[in-house]
């Protein structure tokens, strides 16, 4: 929908400050921009009309008396009924945007306001008589919210994109030497703190206060997901599901501009495609052998009878991207589906403001082949019993990694032993070996995890998993390379899973009905059935598939990627020699080398766009 910045504390020209960081954003709202100023505060935002396109729904917009000022990131879906109950108390509405309900929310209910929300949403709210900010980031981590203390400690500095803080006179650009280690690991940054030193993120369903007089910040979970299993017939799970999903798609539908669906042909954009019937349907592929998933795409849209736009990206086209969407992610993401997301925003966006898509329903349906047994470990569970296979787990985990550890792990069910999430890309014993001392420092994936584990510690395994993924896979790559590559292009990107109610359905689904001996996702497949040809309800997850391996072993592309491993700001932070031997071991054809390749290659490109070339 937009963005927002803002600081607190006094600088010298706060306004031309102000609209420097608002600058720095514009992509995320090229319709129209303002700015508040109260002693000691300043809020900006950049404006991507959606809702109520007149510019009474502006922002920073106030209460009647000024006292209370929000600017707010995102998108409210049951702002009307919000509205009704606020009408009845004797509130005032100006506009149509959901941004009032929020407003007077707040005025009404206080912090409490977050109990009451669905949608996706960062927001700050300036509480005058309370001399202090309150904010919040929504329950799953779809809208970005980031914040750092200024240098000398007077204020604070917040917004949705870090780049924004690079205007201000008191933000220190440095490297969190921390961020690294986890990153060659898990793909993404899976701190708190952000690949910039004394930047944070404020984490999904967080929300906070920061008083002004006191300079002190109190940040606080409001929701976490109840994994309760219900037992109740299949056939009854799959009915509400297909019920609950509708409702979803027609409640994330609305908006006052056209609305789009991306679709790769997979079940989860093909339901939500199915569902929405949009004008349009818009999918990407690579111009490279049988790397093209597009037909699927187009074949449905035809059955639907929607018109399908799609786009093959080409080997030049992936890199010559790739430091300009380093530059909008922020931080270093080395997702191989960024690019071709990017690609896909790019075309989406001339032609609608508003896409839907199919984020999430992995992670809450249990649709990822890491939440399967395999057919040997199957075996391994029905023939051996449960105390021996957690005994000789147990065993396995204090002896030095060996071919069959992670066999024994998994059949122990101890997924906090070997399961980091969905990427896994350095082995955390391997990370040593390619990082210089300086940056082979802070926690690993494993120590992340571990209290995120700890919260659903009496939970089944597919749960612990799920959990897992819902609290650093998904805001910390999904969500965020949605975010960033749509708003990249000024399109916002909606995703009906990822909904409370939705949420507050699926939490109670038996495992069994999520994954079982017939696959994963069972009770989604069915309910999209309902919709769907049983070619697209019944089709394994393929992803965005990118023919990296095959590029690497082209001399072009060798060239490329070798003026970065061997730049001489490179050896800071790793041996690069060892990137070399990686780098030549995968174009002689020796080996499959290409995500510990691509991974500090986009750390590098990352570091050269934001402190070499800045």
């Amino acid at each position: 929908m937009c963005g927002f910045v803002g600081f607190t504390g006094d600088v010298e020209n706060k306004e031309q400050v102000l609209t420097s960081m608002m600058d720095r954003i514009v992509h995320r709202g090229p319709d129209m921009g303002d700015t508040f100023f109260a002693p000691g505060v300043a809020l900006g935002f950049r404006r991507l009309s959606i809702l109520d396109l007149t510019p009474a729904g502006s922002q920073p917009m106030s209460n009647e008396d000024g006292s209370v000022v929000i600017v707010f990131n995102g998108e409210i879906y049951n702002f009307m009924e919000l509205r009704g109950e606020l009408e009845a108390k004797g509130y005032t509405f100006h506009c149509g945007a959901d941004t009032e309900s929020l407003l007077h929310g707040y005025e009404e209910w206080g912090e409490e306001i977050v109990d009451k929300l669905r949608g996706m949403y960062a927001f700050v709210i300036w509480d005058k008589k309370k001399n202090r900010l309150f904010g919040a980031r929504d329950i799953f981590g779809i809208k970005p919210f980031y914040y750092s203390e200024a240098e000398d400690g007077s204020g604070l500095m917040f917004g949705s994109e870090i780049k924004s803080f690079l205007a201000h006179p008191k933000f220190h650009k440095a490297v969190n030497h921390n961020a690294l280690r986890p990153y060659l690991t898990l793909q993404f940054s899976a701190t708190d703190e952000t690949f910039f030193e004394g930047v944070y993120k404020l984490p999904a369903a967080h929300c906070f206060t920061y008083d002004l007089a006191t300079h002190t910040m109190d940040v606080r979970r409001y929701w976490d997901c109840d994994f309760s299993e219900i037992d109740k017939p299949f056939e009854e799970y799959v009915d509400e599901l297909d019920e609950v999903v509708h409702e979803s798609v027609s409640a994330h539908r609305i908006a006052d501009v056209k609305v789009g669906s991306f679709l790769s042909g997979g079940v989860d954009s093909s339901y939500i495609a199915a569902c929405l019937m949009p004008d349009k349907t818009f999918s990407v592929g690579f111009d490279y052998n049988k790397f093209n998933e597009t037909n699927y795409a187009k074949e449905l849209s035809d059955k639907l009878g929607i018109e399908n736009y799609r786009k093959m990206i080409s080997a030049d086209e992936f890199f010559e991207a790739l430091p300009e969407i380093q530059y909008h992610m922020d931080e270093p993401q080395s997702n191989l589906s960024s690019v071709p997301l990017w690609f896909l925003a790019q075309m989406a966006a001339e032609q609608v403001t508003v896409v839907l898509s199919g984020e999430g329903a992995d992670e809450i349906f249990g649709g990822y082949a890491w939440y399967e047994d395999n057919p040997s470990v199957a075996k391994y569970k029905r023939m051996v019993p449960f105390g021996v296979r957690r005994a000789l787990g147990k065993t396995a985990k204090h002896m030095p990694y060996f071919k069959g550890h992670n066999f024994l792990m998994k059949g122990a069910e101890m997924a906090e032993e070997y399961f980091v999430g969905q990427a896994l890309v350095w082995p955390e014993r391997e990370v040593s070996s390619v990082l210089r001392p300086e940056y082979d420092k802070g926690e690993g994936a494993f120590e992340l995890a571990a209290p995120i584990y700890a919260r659903v510690s009496d939970k089944s395994e597919l749960i612990r998993k799920q959990y897992l993924d819902m609290n650093m896979w998904l805001p910390g790559d999904i969500l965020l390379k949605a975010d960033k590559m749509c708003m990249a292009h000024s399109l916002e990107l909606r995703v009906p899973f990822l909904d409370r109610r939705v949420m507050e359905f699926a939490e109670h689904i038996p495992d069994r009905y999520r994954v079982n001996e017939n696959g994963n996702k069972l009770v989604l497949r069915h309910a999209a059935n309902k919709s769907l040809p049983d070619e697209w309800a019944t089709r394994p997850k393929v992803g965005f598939p990118v023919p990296m391996i095959y590029w690497l072993r082209e001399e072009k592309w060798y060239n490329w990627v070798k003026e970065y491993f061997t730049a001489p700001w490179a050896s800071e932070f790793f041996d690069c020699d060892v990137l070399m031997g990686l780098l030549d071991e995968h174009y002689e054809g020796k080996a499959q080398n290409q995500r510990k390749i691509y991974t500090p290659l986009v750390f590098l490109i990352w570091y050269k766009r934001y402190f070499i070339d800045e």
